[in-house]
């Protein structure tokens, strides 16, 4: 392996004010109170970061769907069995609440022995029956849907834990089901998710299904700001070669509690011998010294006399592997620290699975769901008692000789370079961003910084209680429609997901040294916004288009700032709303354009630059070189449609001769439709 180490591509320092994890008088933490405030609408979408109380947010809003609104039946419906227990009986009156949450115990589908299909009589018995609560998984209630309609269910609570898993692609059957209730709209949906990126590829919902739904939107910053203890959290991505069971402790800590997921048995970085990689793995920590005949654990001693716990879920004889599994679930283990100090997994102890002592979630090989990125991220994020930094790496196996083994290698950094950037926008706070103009006002909870609010100026404020930014910018199109207020609002990641996500975006941001900017930012975002929201108008696809590209390069600049900044980086947990500030307040005017002509992917080629040997980056930088085309048809007409926005401002059009390079640009646009017309018109 090579002896550089980990470059964290992302490192976010939190204030640790206890906030979300502070009570009402109903027992209420932040994020629970947020969607009890909303739990008369019949449609609700509940986004939330991993350990923030979900589960306990929908025990509330059921109980009072139940005791206030009519609703005769909550049927809980998770993606897997082990999941199910999160919603075992609690005290609720304990601490406040108006009633209990009980589950009686054969209603929890969960706990029962038999195969999904075999338990689907138990749902039509349990609506027979006088009982209110029943928890089960996806598989039962899509079997049950099926063979009894969707007119059974009519006046239930259907709550969806780990909405992600549902899709709108025909073929998801839980999404058709979804569907069609939506469409008889006789039942109360409650949809939970801690994954941002919904379905990745897929859409979870299509879009006017979506339309009827109320969101309650619960940050990663407004969580791990407001935790008691875990600070810092890092993200980032390591390169190796040869085999990466080797020298795995180059990028572990012994002494720190991790949690690794070995390579998809499919993938390059795997050996295509799992037992063989968990033997080397182990082998790396110290000399074996037995199983615990208790827990099943592996006993290591390590060079300094330590005897480290390891707990294998790889292990394909169930009996070991079960024994294992149950003695991470045991209840007493979820206070002891040292219970167990390293876990290996290749398909478990992700989604649902909770170790609130993880201080290091460690990937091997590139994983393409964005989903499963953030639910293994999620392992590592939960606060605990003395632990104050967490981190999440990513190691991806370095291009070798071979071509084929190059362009695999290629392909895996450029996603995870995107991986990367997404997470810096979900772990940021969120931006609200207005026009400057003669109106524009402080906003009442913002705090300017220490010259306060400047009427002349553009200004950044923060809300720390919300993390939140309010951030004017020059010459800013407004959303006009509810949906695109939605979208700018609320789904400005799914916009930047999919920019980032676009392999041409993003091979000639890093590597195209002629490359404008605007051909990104303009051009191929403005593509991305019209396929993505066809049914908006062209001003509000520009005001979305704009929204998304701020949001993405002022966090770029951000980071910029931190890094080049030691003082700055000292500055905690402000250290990025400092960043952000410091930007806007050394250009003499934040406008639009100057954010179109920032490259959203110059920082994160500067991280690579320092996480990849010199080598290999000429490698990758080959490859993509190799693969360089002239302009096409597509973003000429694009260039062609910024051609004539650029002739309105200025009253005339674009010129080849131009020393500007993005007006240049249009120009050779509006040539090469010219051109193709001409072709056509010669036969």
């Amino acid at each position: 392996m090579t002896e550089h180490k980990a470059i964290p591509s992302v490192s976010v320092n939190y204030a640790c004010n206890g906030s979300s994890k502070k009570s009402n008088e109903l027992g209420m933490r932040v994020m629970q109170e947020r969607a009890y405030e909303k739990r008369g609408e019949q449609y609700l979408l509940i986004k939330s970061p991993p350990a923030s109380g979900k589960s306990r947010a929908l025990m509330f809003v059921a109980l009072d769907k139940l005791n206030n609104q009519g609703v005769k039946k909550a049927i809980i419906v998770v993606p897997e069995k082990s999941i199910g227990a999160s919603f075992n009986n609690e005290p609720l009156k304990e601490n406040g609440f108006y009633w209990d949450w009980e589950v009686p115990p054969k209603w929890n589908l969960c706990n029962a022995p038999g195969e999904d299909g075999g338990k689907v009589n138990s749902v039509k018995a349990f609506m027979d029956s006088d009982d209110q609560v029943l928890v089960c998984t996806h598989a039962t209630f899509r079997f049950a849907v099926d063979k009894f309609g969707v007119p059974t269910f009519d006046n239930c609570l259907i709550a969806v834990d780990e909405f992600h898993h549902v899709s709108a692609n025909p073929d998801n059957k839980l999404g058709a089901h979804l569907g069609q209730f939506i469409a008889r709209d006789k039942v109360h949906v409650v949809a939970m998710t801690g994954s941002y990126f919904r379905g990745d590829a897929e859409a979870v919902l299509l879009p006017e299904d979506e339309a009827n739904f109320d969101t309650v939107t619960y940050t990663y910053y407004e969580q791990l700001n407001g935790y008691e203890y875990l600070k810092t959290l890092d993200i980032g991505y390591y390169f190796y070669s040869g085999s990466y069971a080797e020298d795995i402790l180059s990028v572990l800590d012994p002494n720190e509690k991790t949690i690794i997921h070995i390579p998809n048995v499919n993938s390059r970085e795997s050996t295509k011998d799992k037992i063989k990689e968990v033997e080397h793995i182990i082998e790396e920590f110290g000399e074996w010294r037995g199983t615990d005949p208790d827990t099943g654990f592996h006993l290591v001693e390590a060079e300094n006399g330590k005897i480290i716990k390891i707990a294998d879920l790889v292990d394909d004889d169930t009996t070991k592997r079960d024994k294992v599994s149950a003695s991470l679930k045991r209840p007493e283990a979820k206070n002891d620290r040292d219970h167990v100090d390293i876990i290996i997994a290749l398909g478990m102890a992700k989604e649902g699975f909770d170790w609130i002592w993880c201080e290091h979630a460690l990937t091997v090989g590139y994983r393409s769901s964005l989903t499963e990125i953030i639910q293994i991220i999620g392992r590592a994020t939960r606060d605990a008692e003395g632990k104050t930094h967490a981190r999440f790496t990513n190691l991806i196996a370095e291009p070798d000789a071979s071509e084929e083994a190059v362009v695999d290698a290629v392909n895996d950094t450029l996603k995870a370079i995107a991986a990367s950037l997404l997470m810096e926008q979900v772990l940021a706070p969120k931006f609200n961003f207005t026009p400057k103009n003669s109106q524009s006002a402080p906003v009442e909870g913002f705090d300017y910084g220490e010259d306060g609010y400047d009427p002349n100026g553009t200004n950044v404020g923060f809300n720390e209680a919300t993390g939140q930014f309010q951030i004017e910018i020059n010459g800013l199109a407004e959303p006009k429609s509810k949906d695109a207020q939605r979208i700018c609002q609320e789904d400005l990641n799914e916009v930047i997901t999919a920019f980032v996500q676009d392999k041409t975006a993003l091979e000639r941001g890093l590597f195209d040294e002629e490359m404008i900017p605007e051909e990104l930012t303009q051009v191929r975002m403005g593509k991305i916004v019209k396929d993505k929201y066809p049914e908006l108008d062209d001003e509000d696809q520009e005001a979305v288009r704009q929204h998304a590209i701020a949001a993405l390069n002022l966090t770029q600049k951000a980071k910029e700032v931190i890094t080049e900044d030691d003082d700055t980086l000292q500055g905690g947990s402000t250290a990025f709303i400092d960043g952000v500030r410091k930007y806007a307040m050394n250009v003499t005017d934040l406008d639009i354009d100057l954010i179109d002509r920032i490259n959203p992917f110059s920082e994160a080629y500067a991280i690579l630059a320092k996480a990849m040997t010199e080598e290999s980056l000429k490698q990758v930088a080959a490859v993509i070189s190799a693969k360089k085309v002239n302009l096409t048809e597509d973003e000429a007409r694009e260039l062609a449609i910024r051609a004539v926005k650029f002739k309105k401002d200025r009253g005339r059009l674009p010129e080849l001769t131009s020393s500007d390079p993005w007006e240049k640009r249009m120009a050779e646009g509006i040539a090469f439709l010219q051109r193709k017309v001409a072709e056509e018109s010669n036969g």
